[in-house]
């Protein structure tokens, strides 16, 4: 299979977006690129323009088709991830009620941490039961940018992270 990579510099670091012919696969923070390390297709395009727009126009649904490859329970946790509206925060506790299970807490948590596609699939939007910032793959700084974005985009300026 035929993978396409394209970087994309946002205002919190460089993006790695992997694709296939047909969707983005991963949607990775990364600190350096090499020129060599870029063979992009429309689909790495679309979604570079895609994230311009969410971080300077606050778009808030993407529509360049993920294609995240994962576990049955993996898959479940990044569909239920989705539904975690823009400009807003939801424990871990209550995602893995959303599920239908509370005992999948942690689980649901270590599923949340492999998802490949940063950004698009809003893990960031998953915050401590106590309201503090926990794991994220790209860093605390970054899940804390992400969602003060999302909240000056939807007017919301009381974001209190312990």
């Amino acid at each position: 299979m035929q993978l396409y990579t394209q970087h994309y510099q946002s205002p919190l670091g460089i993006l790695k977006i992997t694709a296939t012919a047909t969707a983005v696969i991963a949607i990775t923070f990364c600190e350096i690129t090499t020129p060599d390390s870029t063979n992009h297709n429309h689909v790495t395009a679309l979604a570079c323009l895609e994230l311009q727009q969410y971080f300077e126009q606050g778009l808030q649904y993407f529509t360049v088709p993920l294609q995240a490859s994962g576990t049955p329970f993996q898959q479940q946790v990044w569909l239920s991830l989705l539904t975690i509206p823009y400009g807003s925060t939801t424990t871990y506790k209550q995602q893995a009620n959303k599920l239908g299970n509370p005992l999948v807490i942690r689980a649901m948590a270590n599923a949340n941490g492999k998802n490949p596609i940063a950004i698009m699939i809003p893990c960031h939007r998953v915050i401590g039961s106590n309201g503090g910032l926990t794991g994220y793959a790209g860093g605390l700084s970054r899940k804390a940018g992400l969602l003060q974005h999302e909240a000056t985009v939807v007017g919301k300026n009381n974001l209190l992270f312990i």
